[in-house]
């Protein structure tokens, strides 16, 4: 055995030796401080709840100095000790009493290492069901409307490696949920795999509402290579209005009158005059029962009752001419840039982009109406403001209880475009909004009869949780598996209640919804707070969700980016990974399943160093200090740094 030689040595191990029974003594007091909750926990989550508060009692110090301490003698620096925080400080006491060569007496701990990562495997197995072969972390998929009526693309995401199906309450419908549901069934049935079905409650989003509709009106463009040559011409289908169908981006349908239409043959040409006066002409290609299939090799802009001329010689006189019906009305957006002012109101009359005169000065400001009008008493001039995931920032220049003046600060490329049902944050404001609304509460009585897990949406506070546990209670669903979403810095501040509250449930998990969070944070600082999460869920024992824009590239334009891969990378640390929806999900569904099989026997990195946790409501500087955690005055400061200065001093 190696024995340090030195008194040096000696005073140095003992020093080390000191600091890590206080850390103990410190993750002894906090099991004291959080009694209560402890002792409300769910029966099976106890141990987790102490272990909990071990950890936020050993972070309750800046340990950097005694971690870098400890590195320098080959010691572990505690970190990967989460889940089993006191058996760590029992093992480094161990070893620094065998450098020292003194005999030590080991402590009886609850939660030893073993036990603390099989109790997360135990409760990850019960969340998110048992692991697929060949893989450990979990893939969550968000559904889209189509897996309501695609059979196939629900059977290949299960076959492909989704473990759950998540559909959003936010958008279809209880009759489209129950289809999805079904077709998830059958896909299990057909796979022989388990899928659970994991439902996420909207929850209190403040979103823009409805703006006014922009004109009736189509535009038509060709698309061209880099020497401006048309390499695509916009399709049209001409059709009766009963034919009328939404278009896409590859064809446009224009309505017209049914016997217009059926004097069309192919070859024919029709032209017409577009809303700036340009002559145009559409080529009937071909015929496909009564609608006309055209091209247009020109841009054109097309309004409702634009009239069109047949050309051909021999069509009859009377009915040479047709007129475009009812076009839908464009979804219409504001346009913000820097200097702009933008009124968010409490009614919620749609909309309107700025008012401007016939020399370009604004009379009228842009007005939005917010969909949450009980912020309007909970905010205050000075604090910033967030849309559409920050592309558009600004900050409050006055409130009163019917109007939100927010003066723009900036706009992404300099002008950005504002639409309805966009993400509002108010990052620094102290909002007192419930996580469960009256459309939850609703939703939650299908969920309970339907889904195995439910996702609760911006929970800020401890109750937050308690609200939704309590219905669950109500409606006989105290078994549903229950997800909480942290995607606030409400939500981040009050982490460990809103954990300790979660415990009393079975099983629970928590979802890091990085989009709202990256907001509300900042994005130099998500980072360090996705970090801080994973190792307080860890150290409750808390499957992980690692959500928001995983592969994002890749579902939604068919190419990963490198940025991309590499979050995979952080995400296969976690026990599920969350997928959006998009036209190449089942590629981005089968790479993700590869990445994480082939990282589950290389994964590896440099163990980081813990500053004391400070969960603070000072957000503007994030220097992380709860009521309850604040940093206590421990000397730990290495011994190196001891010596230092005392060599300055002599």
């Amino acid at each position: 055995m190696f024995r340090p030689t030195t008194m040096t040595a000696n005073r140095e191990i003992n020093e080390l030796i000191d600091q890590v029974s206080r850390l103990r003594d410190s993750a002894k007091e906090y099991t004291e401080r959080y009694r209560t909750e402890i002792e409300n926990a769910h029966a099976k989550n106890q141990v987790s709840a102490v272990n909990l508060a071990h950890y936020l009692g050993i972070r309750n110090h800046d340990l950097r100095a005694l971690q870098e301490s400890l590195h320098g003698l080959g010691v572990s620096t505690l970190v990967g000790t989460e889940s089993h925080a006191l058996a760590g400080l029992e093992s480094v006491s161990k070893v620094l009493h065998g450098l020292k060569g003194t005999a030590y007496r080991n402590r009886k701990v609850l939660i030893s290492a073993d036990k603390g990562h099989k109790q997360i495997r135990k409760n990850t197995n019960r969340l998110l069901g048992k692991k697929l072969k060949g893989s450990v972390t979990r893939i969550m998929v968000t559904l889209a409307s189509e897996a309501a009526s695609d059979q196939d693309l629900v059977h290949d995401l299960v076959t492909t490696g989704m473990s759950v199906a998540r559909i959003n309450c936010a958008h279809d419908g209880p009759g489209v949920w129950e289809r999805m549901i079904a077709n998830v069934a059958k896909a299990r049935a057909r796979t022989g795999r388990n899928c659970k079905i994991a439902m996420d409650l909207a929850g209190p989003k403040l979103r823009t509402g409805a703006i006014q509709p922009g004109p009736c009106v189509v535009r038509l463009r060709p698309r061209r290579d880099v020497l401006g040559r048309i390499v695509h011409c916009p399709r049209v289908a001409l059709g009766p209005q009963e034919r009328a169908t939404t278009s896409d981006g590859d064809w446009t349908f224009l309505p017209v009158a049914e016997d217009w239409n059926r004097q069309l043959r192919e070859g024919d040409t029709v032209s017409f005059q577009d809303t700036r006066d340009k002559r145009c002409t559409l080529t009937v290609e071909s015929i496909d029962d009564d609608v006309a299939w055209a091209n247009c090799d020109k841009s054109a802009y097309i309004l409702s009752g634009t009239q069109l001329e047949l050309e051909r010689a021999d069509a009859e006189p009377a009915i040479r001419h047709g007129t475009v019906g009812d076009l839908p009305a464009t979804e219409q957006a504001i346009i913000l840039a820097r200097g702009d002012t933008l009124i968010l109101t409490r009614d919620q009359n749609p909309g309107a982009p700025a008012e401007q005169d016939a020399s370009g000065r604004t009379v009228a400001p842009a007005f939005l109406p917010c969909t949450l009008p009980e912020v309007f008493g909970e905010v205050a001039v000075g604090e910033p403001v967030s849309f559409d995931d920050g592309r558009i920032d600004g900050v409050i220049k006055s409130v009163d209880e019917d109007r939100i003046a927010v003066a723009i600060s900036y706009a992404r490329g300099g002008a950005a475009r504002l639409r309805s049902d966009k993400g509002v944050n108010f990052p620094r404001s102290r909002l007192g909004l419930s996580g469960l609304t009256q459309k939850d509460k609703e939703d939650l009585k299908f969920v309970v009869q339907h889904a195995d897990i439910v996702n609760l949406s911006f929970v800020n506070r401890r109750e937050d949780v308690r609200d939704l546990l309590w219905e669950l209670d109500r409606l006989g669903a105290d078994k549903l598996g229950v997800i909480v979403k942290i995607e606030t810095m409400s939500g981040f501040h009050n982490l460990p209640l809103i954990l300790l509250e979660a415990l009393k449930h079975r099983p629970v998990g928590v979802m890091i919804a990085r989009g709202d969070l990256a907001v509300e944070a900042g994005w130099k600082n998500l980072a360090k707070i996705q970090e801080e999460i994973m190792w307080m869920c860890e150290a409750a024992h808390i499957p992980i969700v690692w959500a928001t824009q995983v592969l994002e590239n890749l579902a939604k334009q068919g190419t990963p980016s490198r940025a991309e891969i590499a979050d995979v990378v952080m995400a296969q640390r976690t026990e599920c990974v969350m997928l959006n929806k998009g036209p190449h999900i089942l590629e981005t569904v089968r790479l993700l399943d590869l990445i994480i099989q082939s990282m589950e026997d290389h994964w590896g990195h440099d163990a980081p160093t813990w500053p004391a946790l400070e969960l603070t409501e000072d957000w503007a500087n994030i220097s992380y200090t709860s009521p309850g955690c604040g940093i206590a005055k421990l000397d730990l400061k290495s011994t190196k740094d001891k010596r230092k200065k005392g060599k300055k001093a002599r």
